[in-house]
């Protein structure tokens, strides 16, 4: 992987006044074309259509798949496991209450020096700053002699069933899991390259139904209070200790997240209760050592019939990248935002969960790379366009390191 010259932004105009017009930018244009389709999980809206063309016309083979009603998109130049993925979704989640936008949610508005609109930062933009920076480099130097791939999905907000986890399971079963992935979710703080992420803690969320006995409030005795059953699952729950986690991996933590006790009637003992809690994990543990050690913590209460139901749901891998092979992606990456910052990024975990975890294996080293978080899922959820140049910018220095 050796470094080339970073080509001139020639594809930029300049107003009047010979100041950059970064609205004529193509991974600016790039992003309002993909931000204009309204793919709201599980639905795609064409995004990926478009993305496949662009791909073809570079020389990329582009493969669609409909798994369960949800689009992915797998590219590459040639067969051979790649040397390079890039990887990114194109749902976005909901708007919500449209009287709240300052601008229609997909229609990829531009006010001063801001892109608003639903997917600017989650992350259609990401991945339509990949695409640009694509195109771009082999209009500059041509194809790159390793092998290259894009793996897109329509199912990343969602339960993320059928998406990314489908698509690495066809390259598995091929062979072709990539060395490298780059995944374009928005991870900076406050500029394209500050911070990105090495890794994310895994997640998984419960559901305990609780069964007591209802009665009148007055008669105690001749009643089980399922609430009085949830206080002490819930202190039982908080008592637990877990690791305290590293310099660039948070620790572990478990937060009851809601308790239904059905409707409220202030003269009756409530007989059944739900307790909701989720838990996000480090690399230290297992899912089945998680759930072997709640059960643990519910039988020491001795509740008896008294818990009858512990569903688990959602439950996320957690991953961590590490050198393989004596190479490092994370020296790539932090060598090309340097090229183009002068500055390192901090390295992280922290946040929810991404696809980084279905990509993540012995095999491949992932990292994630994007633009400043501070307005994701929100109203007017908005970006920078000088962000979105220096995230070009970022890729392109990166994409040179992987030609030969």
């Amino acid at each position: 992987m050796k470094p080339m010259p970073l080509a001139s932004q020639s594809e930029l105009s300049y107003s009047a006044f010979g100041q950059a017009d970064l609205s004529q930018h193509k991974a600016v244009r790039y992003c309002r074309e993909l931000m204009r389709r309204p793919s709201i999980t599980p639905e795609d809206a064409g995004c990926q259509q478009w993305l496949g063309a662009k791909l073809a016309a570079m020389g990329f083979a582009v493969n669609h798949y409909q798994d369960q009603g949800v689009s992915n998109l797998l590219a590459s130049f040639d067969e051979r496991p790649a040397q390079l993925a890039l990887a990114g979704h194109t749902d976005v989640v909901p708007p919500g209450d449209l009287s709240r936008w300052q601008t229609p949610p997909f229609a990829a508005t531009l006010v001063d020096d801001m892109l608003i609109g639903r997917g600017a930062v989650d992350m259609k933009s990401g991945l339509a700053v990949m695409l640009a920076a694509v195109e771009d480099h082999i209009s500059c130097h041509g194809l790159p002699k390793v092998n290259w791939q894009f793996i897109v999905t329509s199912d990343e907000e969602g339960e993320a069933d059928y998406g990314t986890r489908a698509l690495v399971e066809r390259l598995k079963a091929q062979a072709r899991l990539p060395r490298y992935c780059v995944v374009a979710e928005p991870t900076a703080d406050r500029q394209a390259g500050d911070v990105i992420k090495i890794g994310r803690r895994g997640a998984i969320s419960a559901r305990l139904q609780l069964k007591g006995k209802q009665g009148h409030v007055a008669y105690p005795k001749n009643a089980v209070n399922a609430l009085h059953m949830a206080a002490r699952v819930m202190q039982a729950l908080e008592a637990l200790s877990w690791d305290e986690g590293s310099d660039d991996f948070p620790g572990t933590s478990l937060q009851v997240t809601h308790v239904d006790s059905g409707e409220f009637t202030d003269n009756i003992v409530p007989g059944s209760c739900e307790i909701c809690f989720n838990i996000r994990y480090s690399y230290r543990y297992s899912e089945a050592e998680i759930m072997a050690r709640i059960k643990t913590c519910l039988d020491e209460l001795a509740l008896g019939e008294g818990a009858n139901s512990l569903r688990w749901e959602r439950g996320c891998q957690p991953y961590h990248t590490q050198e393989n092979d004596g190479q490092s992606l994370i020296a790539q990456v932090e060598a090309a935002i340097f090229e183009v910052t002068a500055s390192f990024p901090r390295l992280s975990t922290s946040g929810g969960t991404s696809d980084g975890r279905f990509l993540s294996s012995t095999q491949t080293q992932v990292i994630e790379l994007g633009l400043p978080n501070r307005t994701i899922h929100q109203v007017n959820e908005r970006v920078e366009l000088a962000q979105i140049v220096r995230l070009y910018r970022i890729y392109r220095a990166l994409l040179t390191r992987f030609h030969d």
